[in-house]
């Protein structure tokens, strides 16, 4: 199986979301500011540009780019995103996670599966000798770490507390080894990098 990757932005006080977050604000209210490092700096969902980031906000991307050569989702993040408007923002093979996979999207962008490990099974083949990168939401990582398929996970840290909203370790049980193997600071965000022990 291909190598498989994670990462998630949360904020100092480990929400990945603030409360309310869904269709048209998938990152709940104020949850904006845990973006700004995607996004170059402020931005709201109002906004139709948004700037593209720079220095090592766009390094940190362009070499999670280059290694990818599929992607795993959840349902609810393909929804909160609006399907990202029909258009793989990855330009990979997109599975999306769900319990319904029969409503399988038309545009030809995305594949719904059942499941995570089937989810990563056809990614595996998809991406080659390239990696798998499980992009979220919080559920669908929760799932990876549960049951050991991740092998390196990073966390982007907003230097923002959020107080409440969607929290990455929710009814997460289970103790994890990692072994910090590199850590990247920009003016936006600290990128920790993990590799998850047996």
């Amino acid at each position: 199986m291909a190598k498989v990757t994670a990462s998630i932005t949360i904020s100092v006080d480990g929400y990945i979301a603030g409360p309310d977050d869904g269709p048209g604000k998938g990152l709940g209210d104020g949850g904006e500011r845990l973006h700004h490092w995607v996004f170059g700096g402020p931005w709201r969902y109002e906004d139709d540009r948004r700037s593209q980031p720079s220095g090592e906000d766009a390094a940190w991307l362009e070499q999670a780019r280059a290694r990818l050569g599929a992607v795993v989702g959840g349902r609810w993040t393909y929804e909160a995103a609006r399907h990202w408007g029909d258009e793989n923002p990855w330009q990979v093979p997109f599975f999306i996670v769900t319990h319904r996979p029969e409503e399988q999207p038309d545009d030809g962008e995305f594949v719904f599966v059942s499941g995570l490990q089937a989810a990563l099974d056809q990614a595996s083949v998809a991406a080659g000798e390239k990696e798998v990168h499980i992009m979220g939401g919080a559920d669908i990582i929760r799932q990876g770490l549960a049951t050991r398929v991740i092998d390196e996970l990073t966390l982007i840290v907003a230097p923002v507390v959020l107080g409440a909203g969607k929290r990455l370790f929710d009814r997460f049980s289970d103790s994890l080894d990692l072994e910090q193997v590199g850590v990247r600071q920009s003016r936006f965000a600290t990128f920790i990098e993990y590799r998850l022990g047996p």
